[in-house]
């Protein structure tokens, strides 16, 4: 039997002034019996205590790396609590099961998804304006890669939703910067400039996030995928590429559409997918929201099926599925429940984080703190390169 615990406890422990860090260690700890008792997985700390071998020596020579952020924010209570596990059924019952699964990674940056994936990016908390076509300041694991181990920029690839995206692939820091990053493709973007008139059958995938102000800076440079390269790098003609477009109820569906043609053409060895259709919570619906996490969990065991169905990512490839950061608690009085994520409180800054595929231990459950920024250098612990700007640290668990 599943033991149920209740969020809106953890709520009211955080109003009513509990040390964030007990809040935190409960959260955790609810995470891990409900995996436990849900999901089947064991407690990861008697693994490594009890001697198990690196990992290292199963890793194949041939490593690929696919990150999908599961965007827009998300709370635990519409996710892997109890109450929520029917929003995530493809979590649940397919992904989680043959991961190891951290129940506890902290964000300490700013909560906005521009900056907080960026962070996520370089491994450092970046400060750029959220709303600002500005690069991070800090060298991406993209620019980490290419440059240490001489890969191509068709080796390195961002897919996003936001049109305020364009500038994540690659850093502003002197020692790499234009032209050593990645490929960032906004399917969005590639969208609009197919289309010779607005028309109202895309209306709703050309929809920007919800938290965009007034006046949306200018996209430019970043190294961003154009319109002209859909047919010399993905053999995708436009016309067949809004046919498609047309039959796809949501800005995600249309990213994981271009990874798919991304996988089958270009084959990248570090592919960075940043889900955006649950931040419509900010337009404060919440059968919206419910929505957009039913449909990221699909979208992520999508991803999955996919990497398995292609020769060059089959047996090779290791995934990792995080929130960029949580929502607001319903009782918080600063906040707005899921609606935003406003508060910076313990529950909008911790979240979940798993990791599947080559050279990780399956069905097990990590409940000890992470950061957010410990993620870029665990990337180049897998894939052999250094990341000496990063705030974070390798997660030995993985390695």
């Amino acid at each position: 039997m599943i033991t149920k615990y209740s969020q809106s406890a953890l709520n009211r422990a955080a109003a009513l002034g509990s040390n964030p860090r007990e809040v935190v260690q409960r959260l955790a700890w609810n995470r891990r019996e409900f995996l436990r008792d849900a999901a089947g997985l064991v407690l990861g700390g008697a693994l490594l205590s009890s001697g198990v071998a690196s990992l290292a020596a199963a890793t194949p020579k041939k490593r690929k790396i696919v990150v999908i952020t599961f965007g827009g924010g998300a709370r635990d209570q519409e996710t892997i609590a109890p109450e929520g596990q029917e929003y995530i059924p493809h979590l649940m019952s397919e992904l989680i099961p043959q991961s190891s699964f951290f129940t506890q990674v902290v964000n300490r940056g700013i909560l906005g998804h521009y900056v907080a994936t960026a962070s996520l990016a370089t491994g450092f908390y970046e400060t750029v304006n959220n709303f600002a076509s500005l690069p991070p300041e800090h060298p991406t694991a993209f620019e980490y890669f290419r440059k240490q181990l001489n890969r191509p920029s068709s080796d390195a690839w961002v897919v996003a939703p936001s049109n305020g995206f364009n500038r994540i692939g690659e850093s502003s820091h002197p020692a790499y910067g234009q032209g050593t990053g990645a490929t960032v493709v906004l399917p969005k973007h590639l969208l609009a400039a197919a289309l010779a008139s607005g028309s109202s059958d895309y209306e709703h995938l050309l929809r920007d996030n919800y938290e965009t102000p007034f006046q949306v800076p200018e996209l430019k440079g970043g190294g961003e995928f154009q319109l002209a390269q859909l047919d010399q790098l993905l053999k995708l003609s436009v016309d067949d590429f809004k046919a498609h477009a047309r039959t796809l109820s949501s800005p995600d569906e249309l990213s994981v559409y271009i990874v798919r043609q991304l996988m089958q053409k270009v084959a990248p060895s570090l592919l960075w997918i940043t889900m955006h259709d649950i931040d419509i919570a900010h337009a404060g619906t919440y059968s919206l929201y419910v929505d957009g996490i039913k449909r990221t969990d699909r979208l992520c065991a999508e991803v999955w099926k996919m990497i398995q169905s292609e020769p060059e990512y089959a047996g090779n490839t290791t995934m990792f599925v995080l929130p960029d950061f949580g929502r607001d608690a319903d009782e918080d009085a600063g906040g707005n429940g899921f609606q935003h994520h406003r508060t910076g409180g313990p529950l909008s800054r911790t979240t979940w984080m798993l990791a599947m595929g080559a050279g990780v231990r399956e069905g097990v459950v990590y409940d000890r703190p992470v950061d957010a920024t410990d993620l870029v250098p665990t990337l180049g612990a897998m894939m052999n390169f250094s990341t000496p700007h990063s705030q974070g640290k390798p997660i030995a668990e993985l390695l």
